[in-house]
């Protein structure tokens, strides 16, 4: 009964959001009283898991979002996005961009915080979205999901493939091997496969699927001034405004600093965050280390760095302006993003993850295909039910780690086999799908399109993938 309540919770909050147009606020808040009530968890439990589940997602990121989206506005402000996205077009080409992006996330920069890559990222991925056309938007989101995430899953330092890894007793170098393999390989045919889709066309509606908030559209206006241009080449347009780009900033007063140092608030924290994991797995960590790898305290360097930059760059006024956008627009997410840890708390309170435990118990012994699509399954239902990837991936190890034994197929298998199965299908009892939602400016409708869709895509995808590296390992 507790899954079956579970899942009518879930189904309850997406029907209200979307067909009764019930703000997602308090859609959450009235699926986790559902839950709570109908699974047992009682009047003060229920009201206690909402509370501690919103203070401990809070606690967990509620700096990190702050701190990243008055980066990612500082930098709007001096125009560091759109001249790295002029860049990357230069670079590699419009049309290659989704893949581009998706790789650089999944395999050169796979964070231990997928928090921190969504709030730094996703401005990357708006400024970039008007160089693919009118579904730029859903590509380069779809993109951004699949490449966080199976970064997450499957390459180290991803905080759900180290844990699983570690529970599994498995070597991170042999995990590596597999890892980036099947990681790069399930981001590229996820991105193909969703870019086939939003081509075939009437699938995104940016009506009904894109909801930008008021400072966000102003940026958007900046970034669209930045694009002008007649030309049907997208190579083209980019020369051309580039020029006006330059021109007007100098008009304005905007100081032109190179793009590298720009991007030296985004860097800086992914590299103290990365050198913290590394100094932590090789047992050489220090408390400055530590302090400094701390994913708030790296943040917090960004913002001071973006903050300097942008009063050198745009001037004070510019700056204060950049600031109180970024108030506006993390003040919405911070509430979505906790109230979304609330449903995600009243369903760990139902102890589902015991009854789960409980019924793959007498699988002992299974055979090869059986066990991986086992693992997986486990990994995928634990997901669905508790919203978090990293909680999923590590509770499926705990309850498969005590029979593996006896199982007939490699550790290492089974661990990435979990792995996939944890990136089945984020949905909206995740605090994430709250953050990414506000973040690229779409509604409920058009996240589950591109991200619940596209992490369904590629737990599918690298299922196979676990399967052939089964024969090899």
């Amino acid at each position: 009964m507790v899954a079956l309540h579970t899942a009518i919770a879930i189904v309850l909050v997406i029907a209200l959001i979307i067909k009764v147009r019930v703000d997602p606020v308090i859609s959450l808040i009235l699926g986790s009283l559902y839950l709570g009530l109908a699974a047992g968890v009682g009047f003060a439990g229920t009201v206690e898991a909402i509370t501690v589940g919103f203070g401990g997602i809070m606690a967990e990121v509620g700096l990190l979002i702050g701190f990243g989206v008055l980066i990612g506005s500082l930098l709007h402000s001096t125009g560091a996005f759109r001249r790295l996205v002029g860049l990357l077009v230069q670079s590699v080409g419009a049309g290659r961009l989704p893949y581009a992006l998706t790789s650089v996330l999944a395999v050169v920069m796979p964070s231990i915080y997928v928090d921190v890559q969504v709030v730094l990222a996703a401005p990357v991925a708006r400024s970039a979205s008007p160089f693919i056309g009118k579904i730029g938007l859903p590509v380069l989101a779809s993109a951004l999901g699949c490449g966080i995430f199976a970064g997450y899953v499957f390459v180290i330092p991803g905080l759900a493939a180290i844990s699983i890894a570690g529970l599994l007793d498995i070597r991170l170098g042999d995990w590596l091997l597999y890892g980036v393999v099947i990681g790069l390989a399930t981001a590229l045919v996820s991105t193909l496969l969703m870019r086939l889709l939003f081509h075939a066309g009437g699938f995104w509606d940016p009506e009904t699927d894109e909801e930008v908030d008021e400072a966000m559209a102003e940026q958007e206006a900046a970034d669209a001034a930045y694009l002008a241009g007649e030309t049907d080449s997208a190579e083209e347009a980019l020369h051309r405004s580039e020029s006006d780009a330059s021109r007007a900033e100098a008009e304005s007063g905007v100081r032109r600093l190179p793009l590298m140092v720009l991007m030296l608030p985004i860097l800086v924290p992914l590299l103290l965050i990365a050198f913290g994991a590394f100094a932590e797995l090789g047992g050489w960590s220090t408390s400055f280390i530590a302090f400094l790898g701390d994913a708030n305290m790296a943040l917090f360097i960004g913002l001071l760095g973006a903050y300097l930059l942008s009063r050198a760059s745009a001037g004070s006024e510019r700056t204060h302006e950049a600031m109180e956008d970024g108030f506006h627009t993390s003040g919405e997410i911070l509430l979505i993003t906790g109230v979304g840890g609330s449903l995600g708390a009243v369903i760990e309170a139902t102890g589902l993850d015991g009854v789960l435990g409980d019924l793959f118990q007498a699988d002992e012994g299974a055979p090869v295909i059986l066990s991986i699509l086992l693992a997986w399954f486990i990994a995928a239902v634990l997901h669905l039910a508790i919203g978090s990837v990293s909680v999923a991936a590590i509770t499926a190890a705990g309850i498969i780690a005590p029979i593996l034994d006896s199982l007939t197929v490699s550790p290492i298998v089974i661990g990435l086999a979990i792995a996939s199965g944890a990136m089945f299908a984020l949905q909206v009892n995740s605090n994430f799908f709250w953050m990414f939602k506000a973040l690229l400016g779409l509604s409920t409708k058009g996240t589950l399109k591109t991200l619940t869709l596209v992490t369904s895509v590629a737990s599918l995808v690298s299922l196979p993938l676990v399967m052939l590296a089964a024969v090899i390992a």
